[in-house]
């Protein structure tokens, strides 16, 4: 596109312009050429689609009156046709005689073969009958069936509608040996209904679609018979004409109405079996009840793709049963023989119903009505919200020890307790666990699942819920002294003795001691409760220990973590911000970083876990590397290639690293110097040349993949020969590089 026009004024501002009047009249004169030819071109393209929209219209017009023409035709012959035709009144009385002459043939040849028809139907049947479970000719005896039925029909409707009736009660004889046929096979279909789970577990679904087909067949025969029914009501003489001239059943015979009563019949019975044993034993209702949605899981899986898809045969079996275990649970409730605790098993039954129904594919709003019909009692409820209340009072008073043993720690020394090995303890986690045991055991006397569930899953939340508490407690109290607005740092030992001794609170929960067989506090915990939970609770328990493990694992470093930046703001408060400015090189601020570290370790490792130990120095080495490279924020600080910055780096890695290899753990030691070495492209990124940075740069996100841009942004700026082109070819080879993410590395918390 053409920029903007520019306005004359501002093109002829000199008399010297005036020489530009030629250029600038071809160049306008260029410009009008290109955008008159734009216009022909979009002109000539509407001009087009207009053109042939009309064209379109008008073709439609025309299709459309020659449409009336030709229905004006139809209509004219239509009229005229009775005048067309010759004698038409003597040729329709002919054409009627010779229809009902056909139909009375047809009559009187089927009541001729009726009687071997019917034999060679009776013999299917006999057939059948010795080999139920595969009943080969039951399509067969269906078909025959309906065909002597449909000339029974025919036949009683003939006699009916003559004059003379006498020979009605011949015909009814002659017909009587149908009725037990028609009942034989509805034994064969009945049977069948019953037993279609049984059926799909064994595999045989051949005999389950043929039950299908004859039930489908039967229900689009009862369909049409409705129809004309309905019609008989409104248009009497219309329907009745049609009735007359119309093959097929004459009446509704309700097959489709007979298998689902079966299906329900099916269902009551094994109900009634349940009952015995649920009133001799209520509390495997859940064992008992396994049946109920193995059949629907069954038919879920296998019958749906056997059935006509408008049954919806899922939901109509769900409904089924459905209303059966309504209508058994509430007569279990009224049963003068249920027991309480029968109806305290019923009472906390639905939760557990719609969990597994909603497994199958039923939600609990499609079925109607509620299980109970909203009938539950409170008394499980109430039970079980009474041990929880008691559980949140006992958790509130000793939460509210701690914190006033917290906000005394001064006042009464360290205000903690050591446990067998020395490691500081705070004083109230001993109780806490008791305290929890305690409510388990009056949870297990309810003899309730459901009831000690509930309770263990709101200790579950409660566990959490102090975890969280007591890190907010430590958090809110830590950020007075990170903030410095504690005046002589008063409670700042204490602080760090309640954080080491809340890190081994957290793994004395979960340490489990294998030498002695001794559990933590949380295997314990679980040993109480399993034995009196469902198994199919205890994976979800697992889960929840597993998480509150992870929980405790976290809260710990989380101490010692926060132990570690408090010592960095208040210990090395005064020293961090000197990093890499001119007063750097007048210090030793490593060393003295090092010794202060040494200190740390040498006093807290004999009261610390010994599993924490190794962790504890790591998160401080850690800690301090990420304080480290984040000096080039400091204030002041510039690295200038005439003083020895490359020099007074190695020295203060060097110091590190000899307290590092010097600690027992050598393996610990090699692990946080390998950390360290992140130092070296710390220094490429000083000294490298310009042209090499980008080359640096990409060399150190290939190891680090979650190197940030602002730290290196910060790095170069804090060079004393920074160009911004350095910081943009950076940029560009880090939007030209496609990182690899993986494991957290030391550089993602450098900021």
């Amino acid at each position: 596109m053409d920029a903007p026009p520019v306005k004359l004024s501002e093109l002829l501002r000199h008399p010297d312009d005036l020489d530009k009047i030629p250029a600038l009249k071809l160049e306008f004169t260029r410009k009008k050429a290109a955008v008159d030819s734009q216009l022909r071109g979009g002109l000539r393209e509407q001009l087009e689609t207009t053109q042939a929209g009309m064209n379109g219209i008008a073709d439609g017009q025309k299709i459309l009156l020659a449409i009336r023409d030709e229905m004006m035709k139809i209509d004219t012959l239509c009229s005229e046709s009775q005048n067309m035709i010759k004698d038409f009144a003597s040729i329709n009385l002919v054409s009627q005689a010779h229809r009902n002459f056909g139909a009375v043939e047809a009559m009187v040849d089927n009541l001729q073969k009726f009687n071997d028809r019917l034999n060679r139907v009776e013999g299917m049947l006999k057939e059948d009958e010795q080999d139920k479970e595969n009943m080969p000719n039951l399509l067969g005896v269906h078909y025959e069936l309906t065909q002597l039925r449909n000339i029974r029909d025919d036949a009683m409707e003939q006699i009916q509608r003559a004059e003379d009736r006498s020979l009605q009660s011949t015909l009814e004889d002659y017909f009587s040996r149908l009725d037990e046929a028609i009942d034989w096979f509805d034994e064969h279909v009945g049977l069948i209904a019953l037993n279609m789970i049984n059926l799909l577990i064994a595999d045989n679904n051949s005999l389950v679609v043929r039950l299908a087909i004859i039930v489908e067949a039967e229900e689009k025969s009862d369909q049409r018979v409705e129809a004309l029914q309905e019609a008989l009501k409104d248009h009497k003489e219309m329907a009745t004409r049609f009735q007359s001239i119309t093959d097929g059943a004459k009446k509704v015979r309700g097959y489709k109405e007979k298998f689902l009563k079966a299906v329900a019949v099916n269902c009551e019975g094994q109900f009634a079996e349940v009952r015995e044993e649920f009133l001799a034993d209520p509390t495997k209702l859940a064992d008992m009840m396994k049946w109920f949605f193995n059949d629907l899981n069954a038919v879920k899986q296998g019958m749906v793709s056997l059935m006509p898809k408008k049954w919806k045969i899922l939901k109509t079996y769900g409904d089924i049963y459905h209303q059966q275990m309504h209508d058994f649970l509430i007569s279990m409730i009224e049963d003068p023989e249920s027991s309480s605790a029968n109806t305290l098993e019923i009472i906390n039954w639905p939760e557990k119903y719609y969990k597994k129904m909603r497994k199958l594919g039923f939600s609990e709003s499609d079925l109607k009505p509620h299980v109970l019909d909203n009938r539950e009692q409170e008394l499980v409820k109430d039970f079980r919200q009474l041990i929880i209340k008691f559980l949140d009072q006992w958790i509130e008073r000793i939460f509210a020890q701690e914190r006033r043993d917290f906000a005394d720690r001064n006042v009464e020394g360290s205000n903690l307790d050591t446990d067998e090995y020395g490691y500081f303890r705070t004083k109230n986690l001993v109780d806490m666990w008791r305290m929890l045991r305690e409510q388990v055991d009056v949870a297990a006397n309810s003899q309730r699942t459901d009831v000690a569930e509930g309770v263990i899953d709101a200790m579950f939340l409660r566990l959490r819920g102090r975890q969280q508490s007591f890190q907010k407690m430590l958090e809110e109290e830590g950020e007075k002294y990170e903030a410095d607005k504690t005046a002589e740092l008063e409670g700042f030992q204490a602080l760090q003795d309640w954080l080491i001794a809340t890190a081994n609170d957290q793994m004395a929960c979960i340490d489990d001691n294998e030498e002695d067989g001794r559990l933590a506090y949380l295997s314990s915990f679980k040993q109480k409760f399993e034995p009196i939970v469902t198994p199919q609770y205890m994976e979800r328990a697992e889960m929840e220990i597993s998480l509150l493990r992870d929980s405790y694992v976290d809260l710990s470093t989380w101490c010692l973590s926060k132990f570690a930046k408090l010592v960095i703001a208040v210990d090395f408060g005064a020293v961090m911000p000197t990093f890499f400015t001119p007063r750097w090189y007048e210090t030793t601020a490593m060393r003295q970083m090092v010794a202060t570290l040494e200190e740390y370790v040498g006093d807290y490792q004999q009261v610390l876990h010994h599993s924490l130990v190794d962790v504890f120095i790591e998160i401080f080495a850690d800690e301090l590397l990420v304080q480290y490279l984040m000096g080039v924020r400091n204030k002041g600080a510039k690295f200038r290639r005439a003083e020895p910055f490359q020099d007074k780096i190695f020295n203060d890695v060097s110091t590190a690293f000899e307290f590092f290899r010097s600690l027992p753990n050598a393996d610990l030691g090699n692990d946080i110097t390998q950390t360290w070495r992140v130092t070296e492209s710390f220094l490429q990124l000083l000294t490298a040349g310009k042209d090499e940075v980008p080359d640096v740069f990409q060399e150190f996100k290939t190891r680090y993949w979650d190197l940030q841009i602002t730290w290196v942004e910060a790095v170069l700026r804090s060079r004393d020969d920074f160009e911004r082109s350095m910081l943009n070819a950076v940029k560009a080879r880090a939007a030209q590089m496609d990182v690899v993410r993986g494991p957290e590395t030391i550089m993602g918390k450098v900021k």
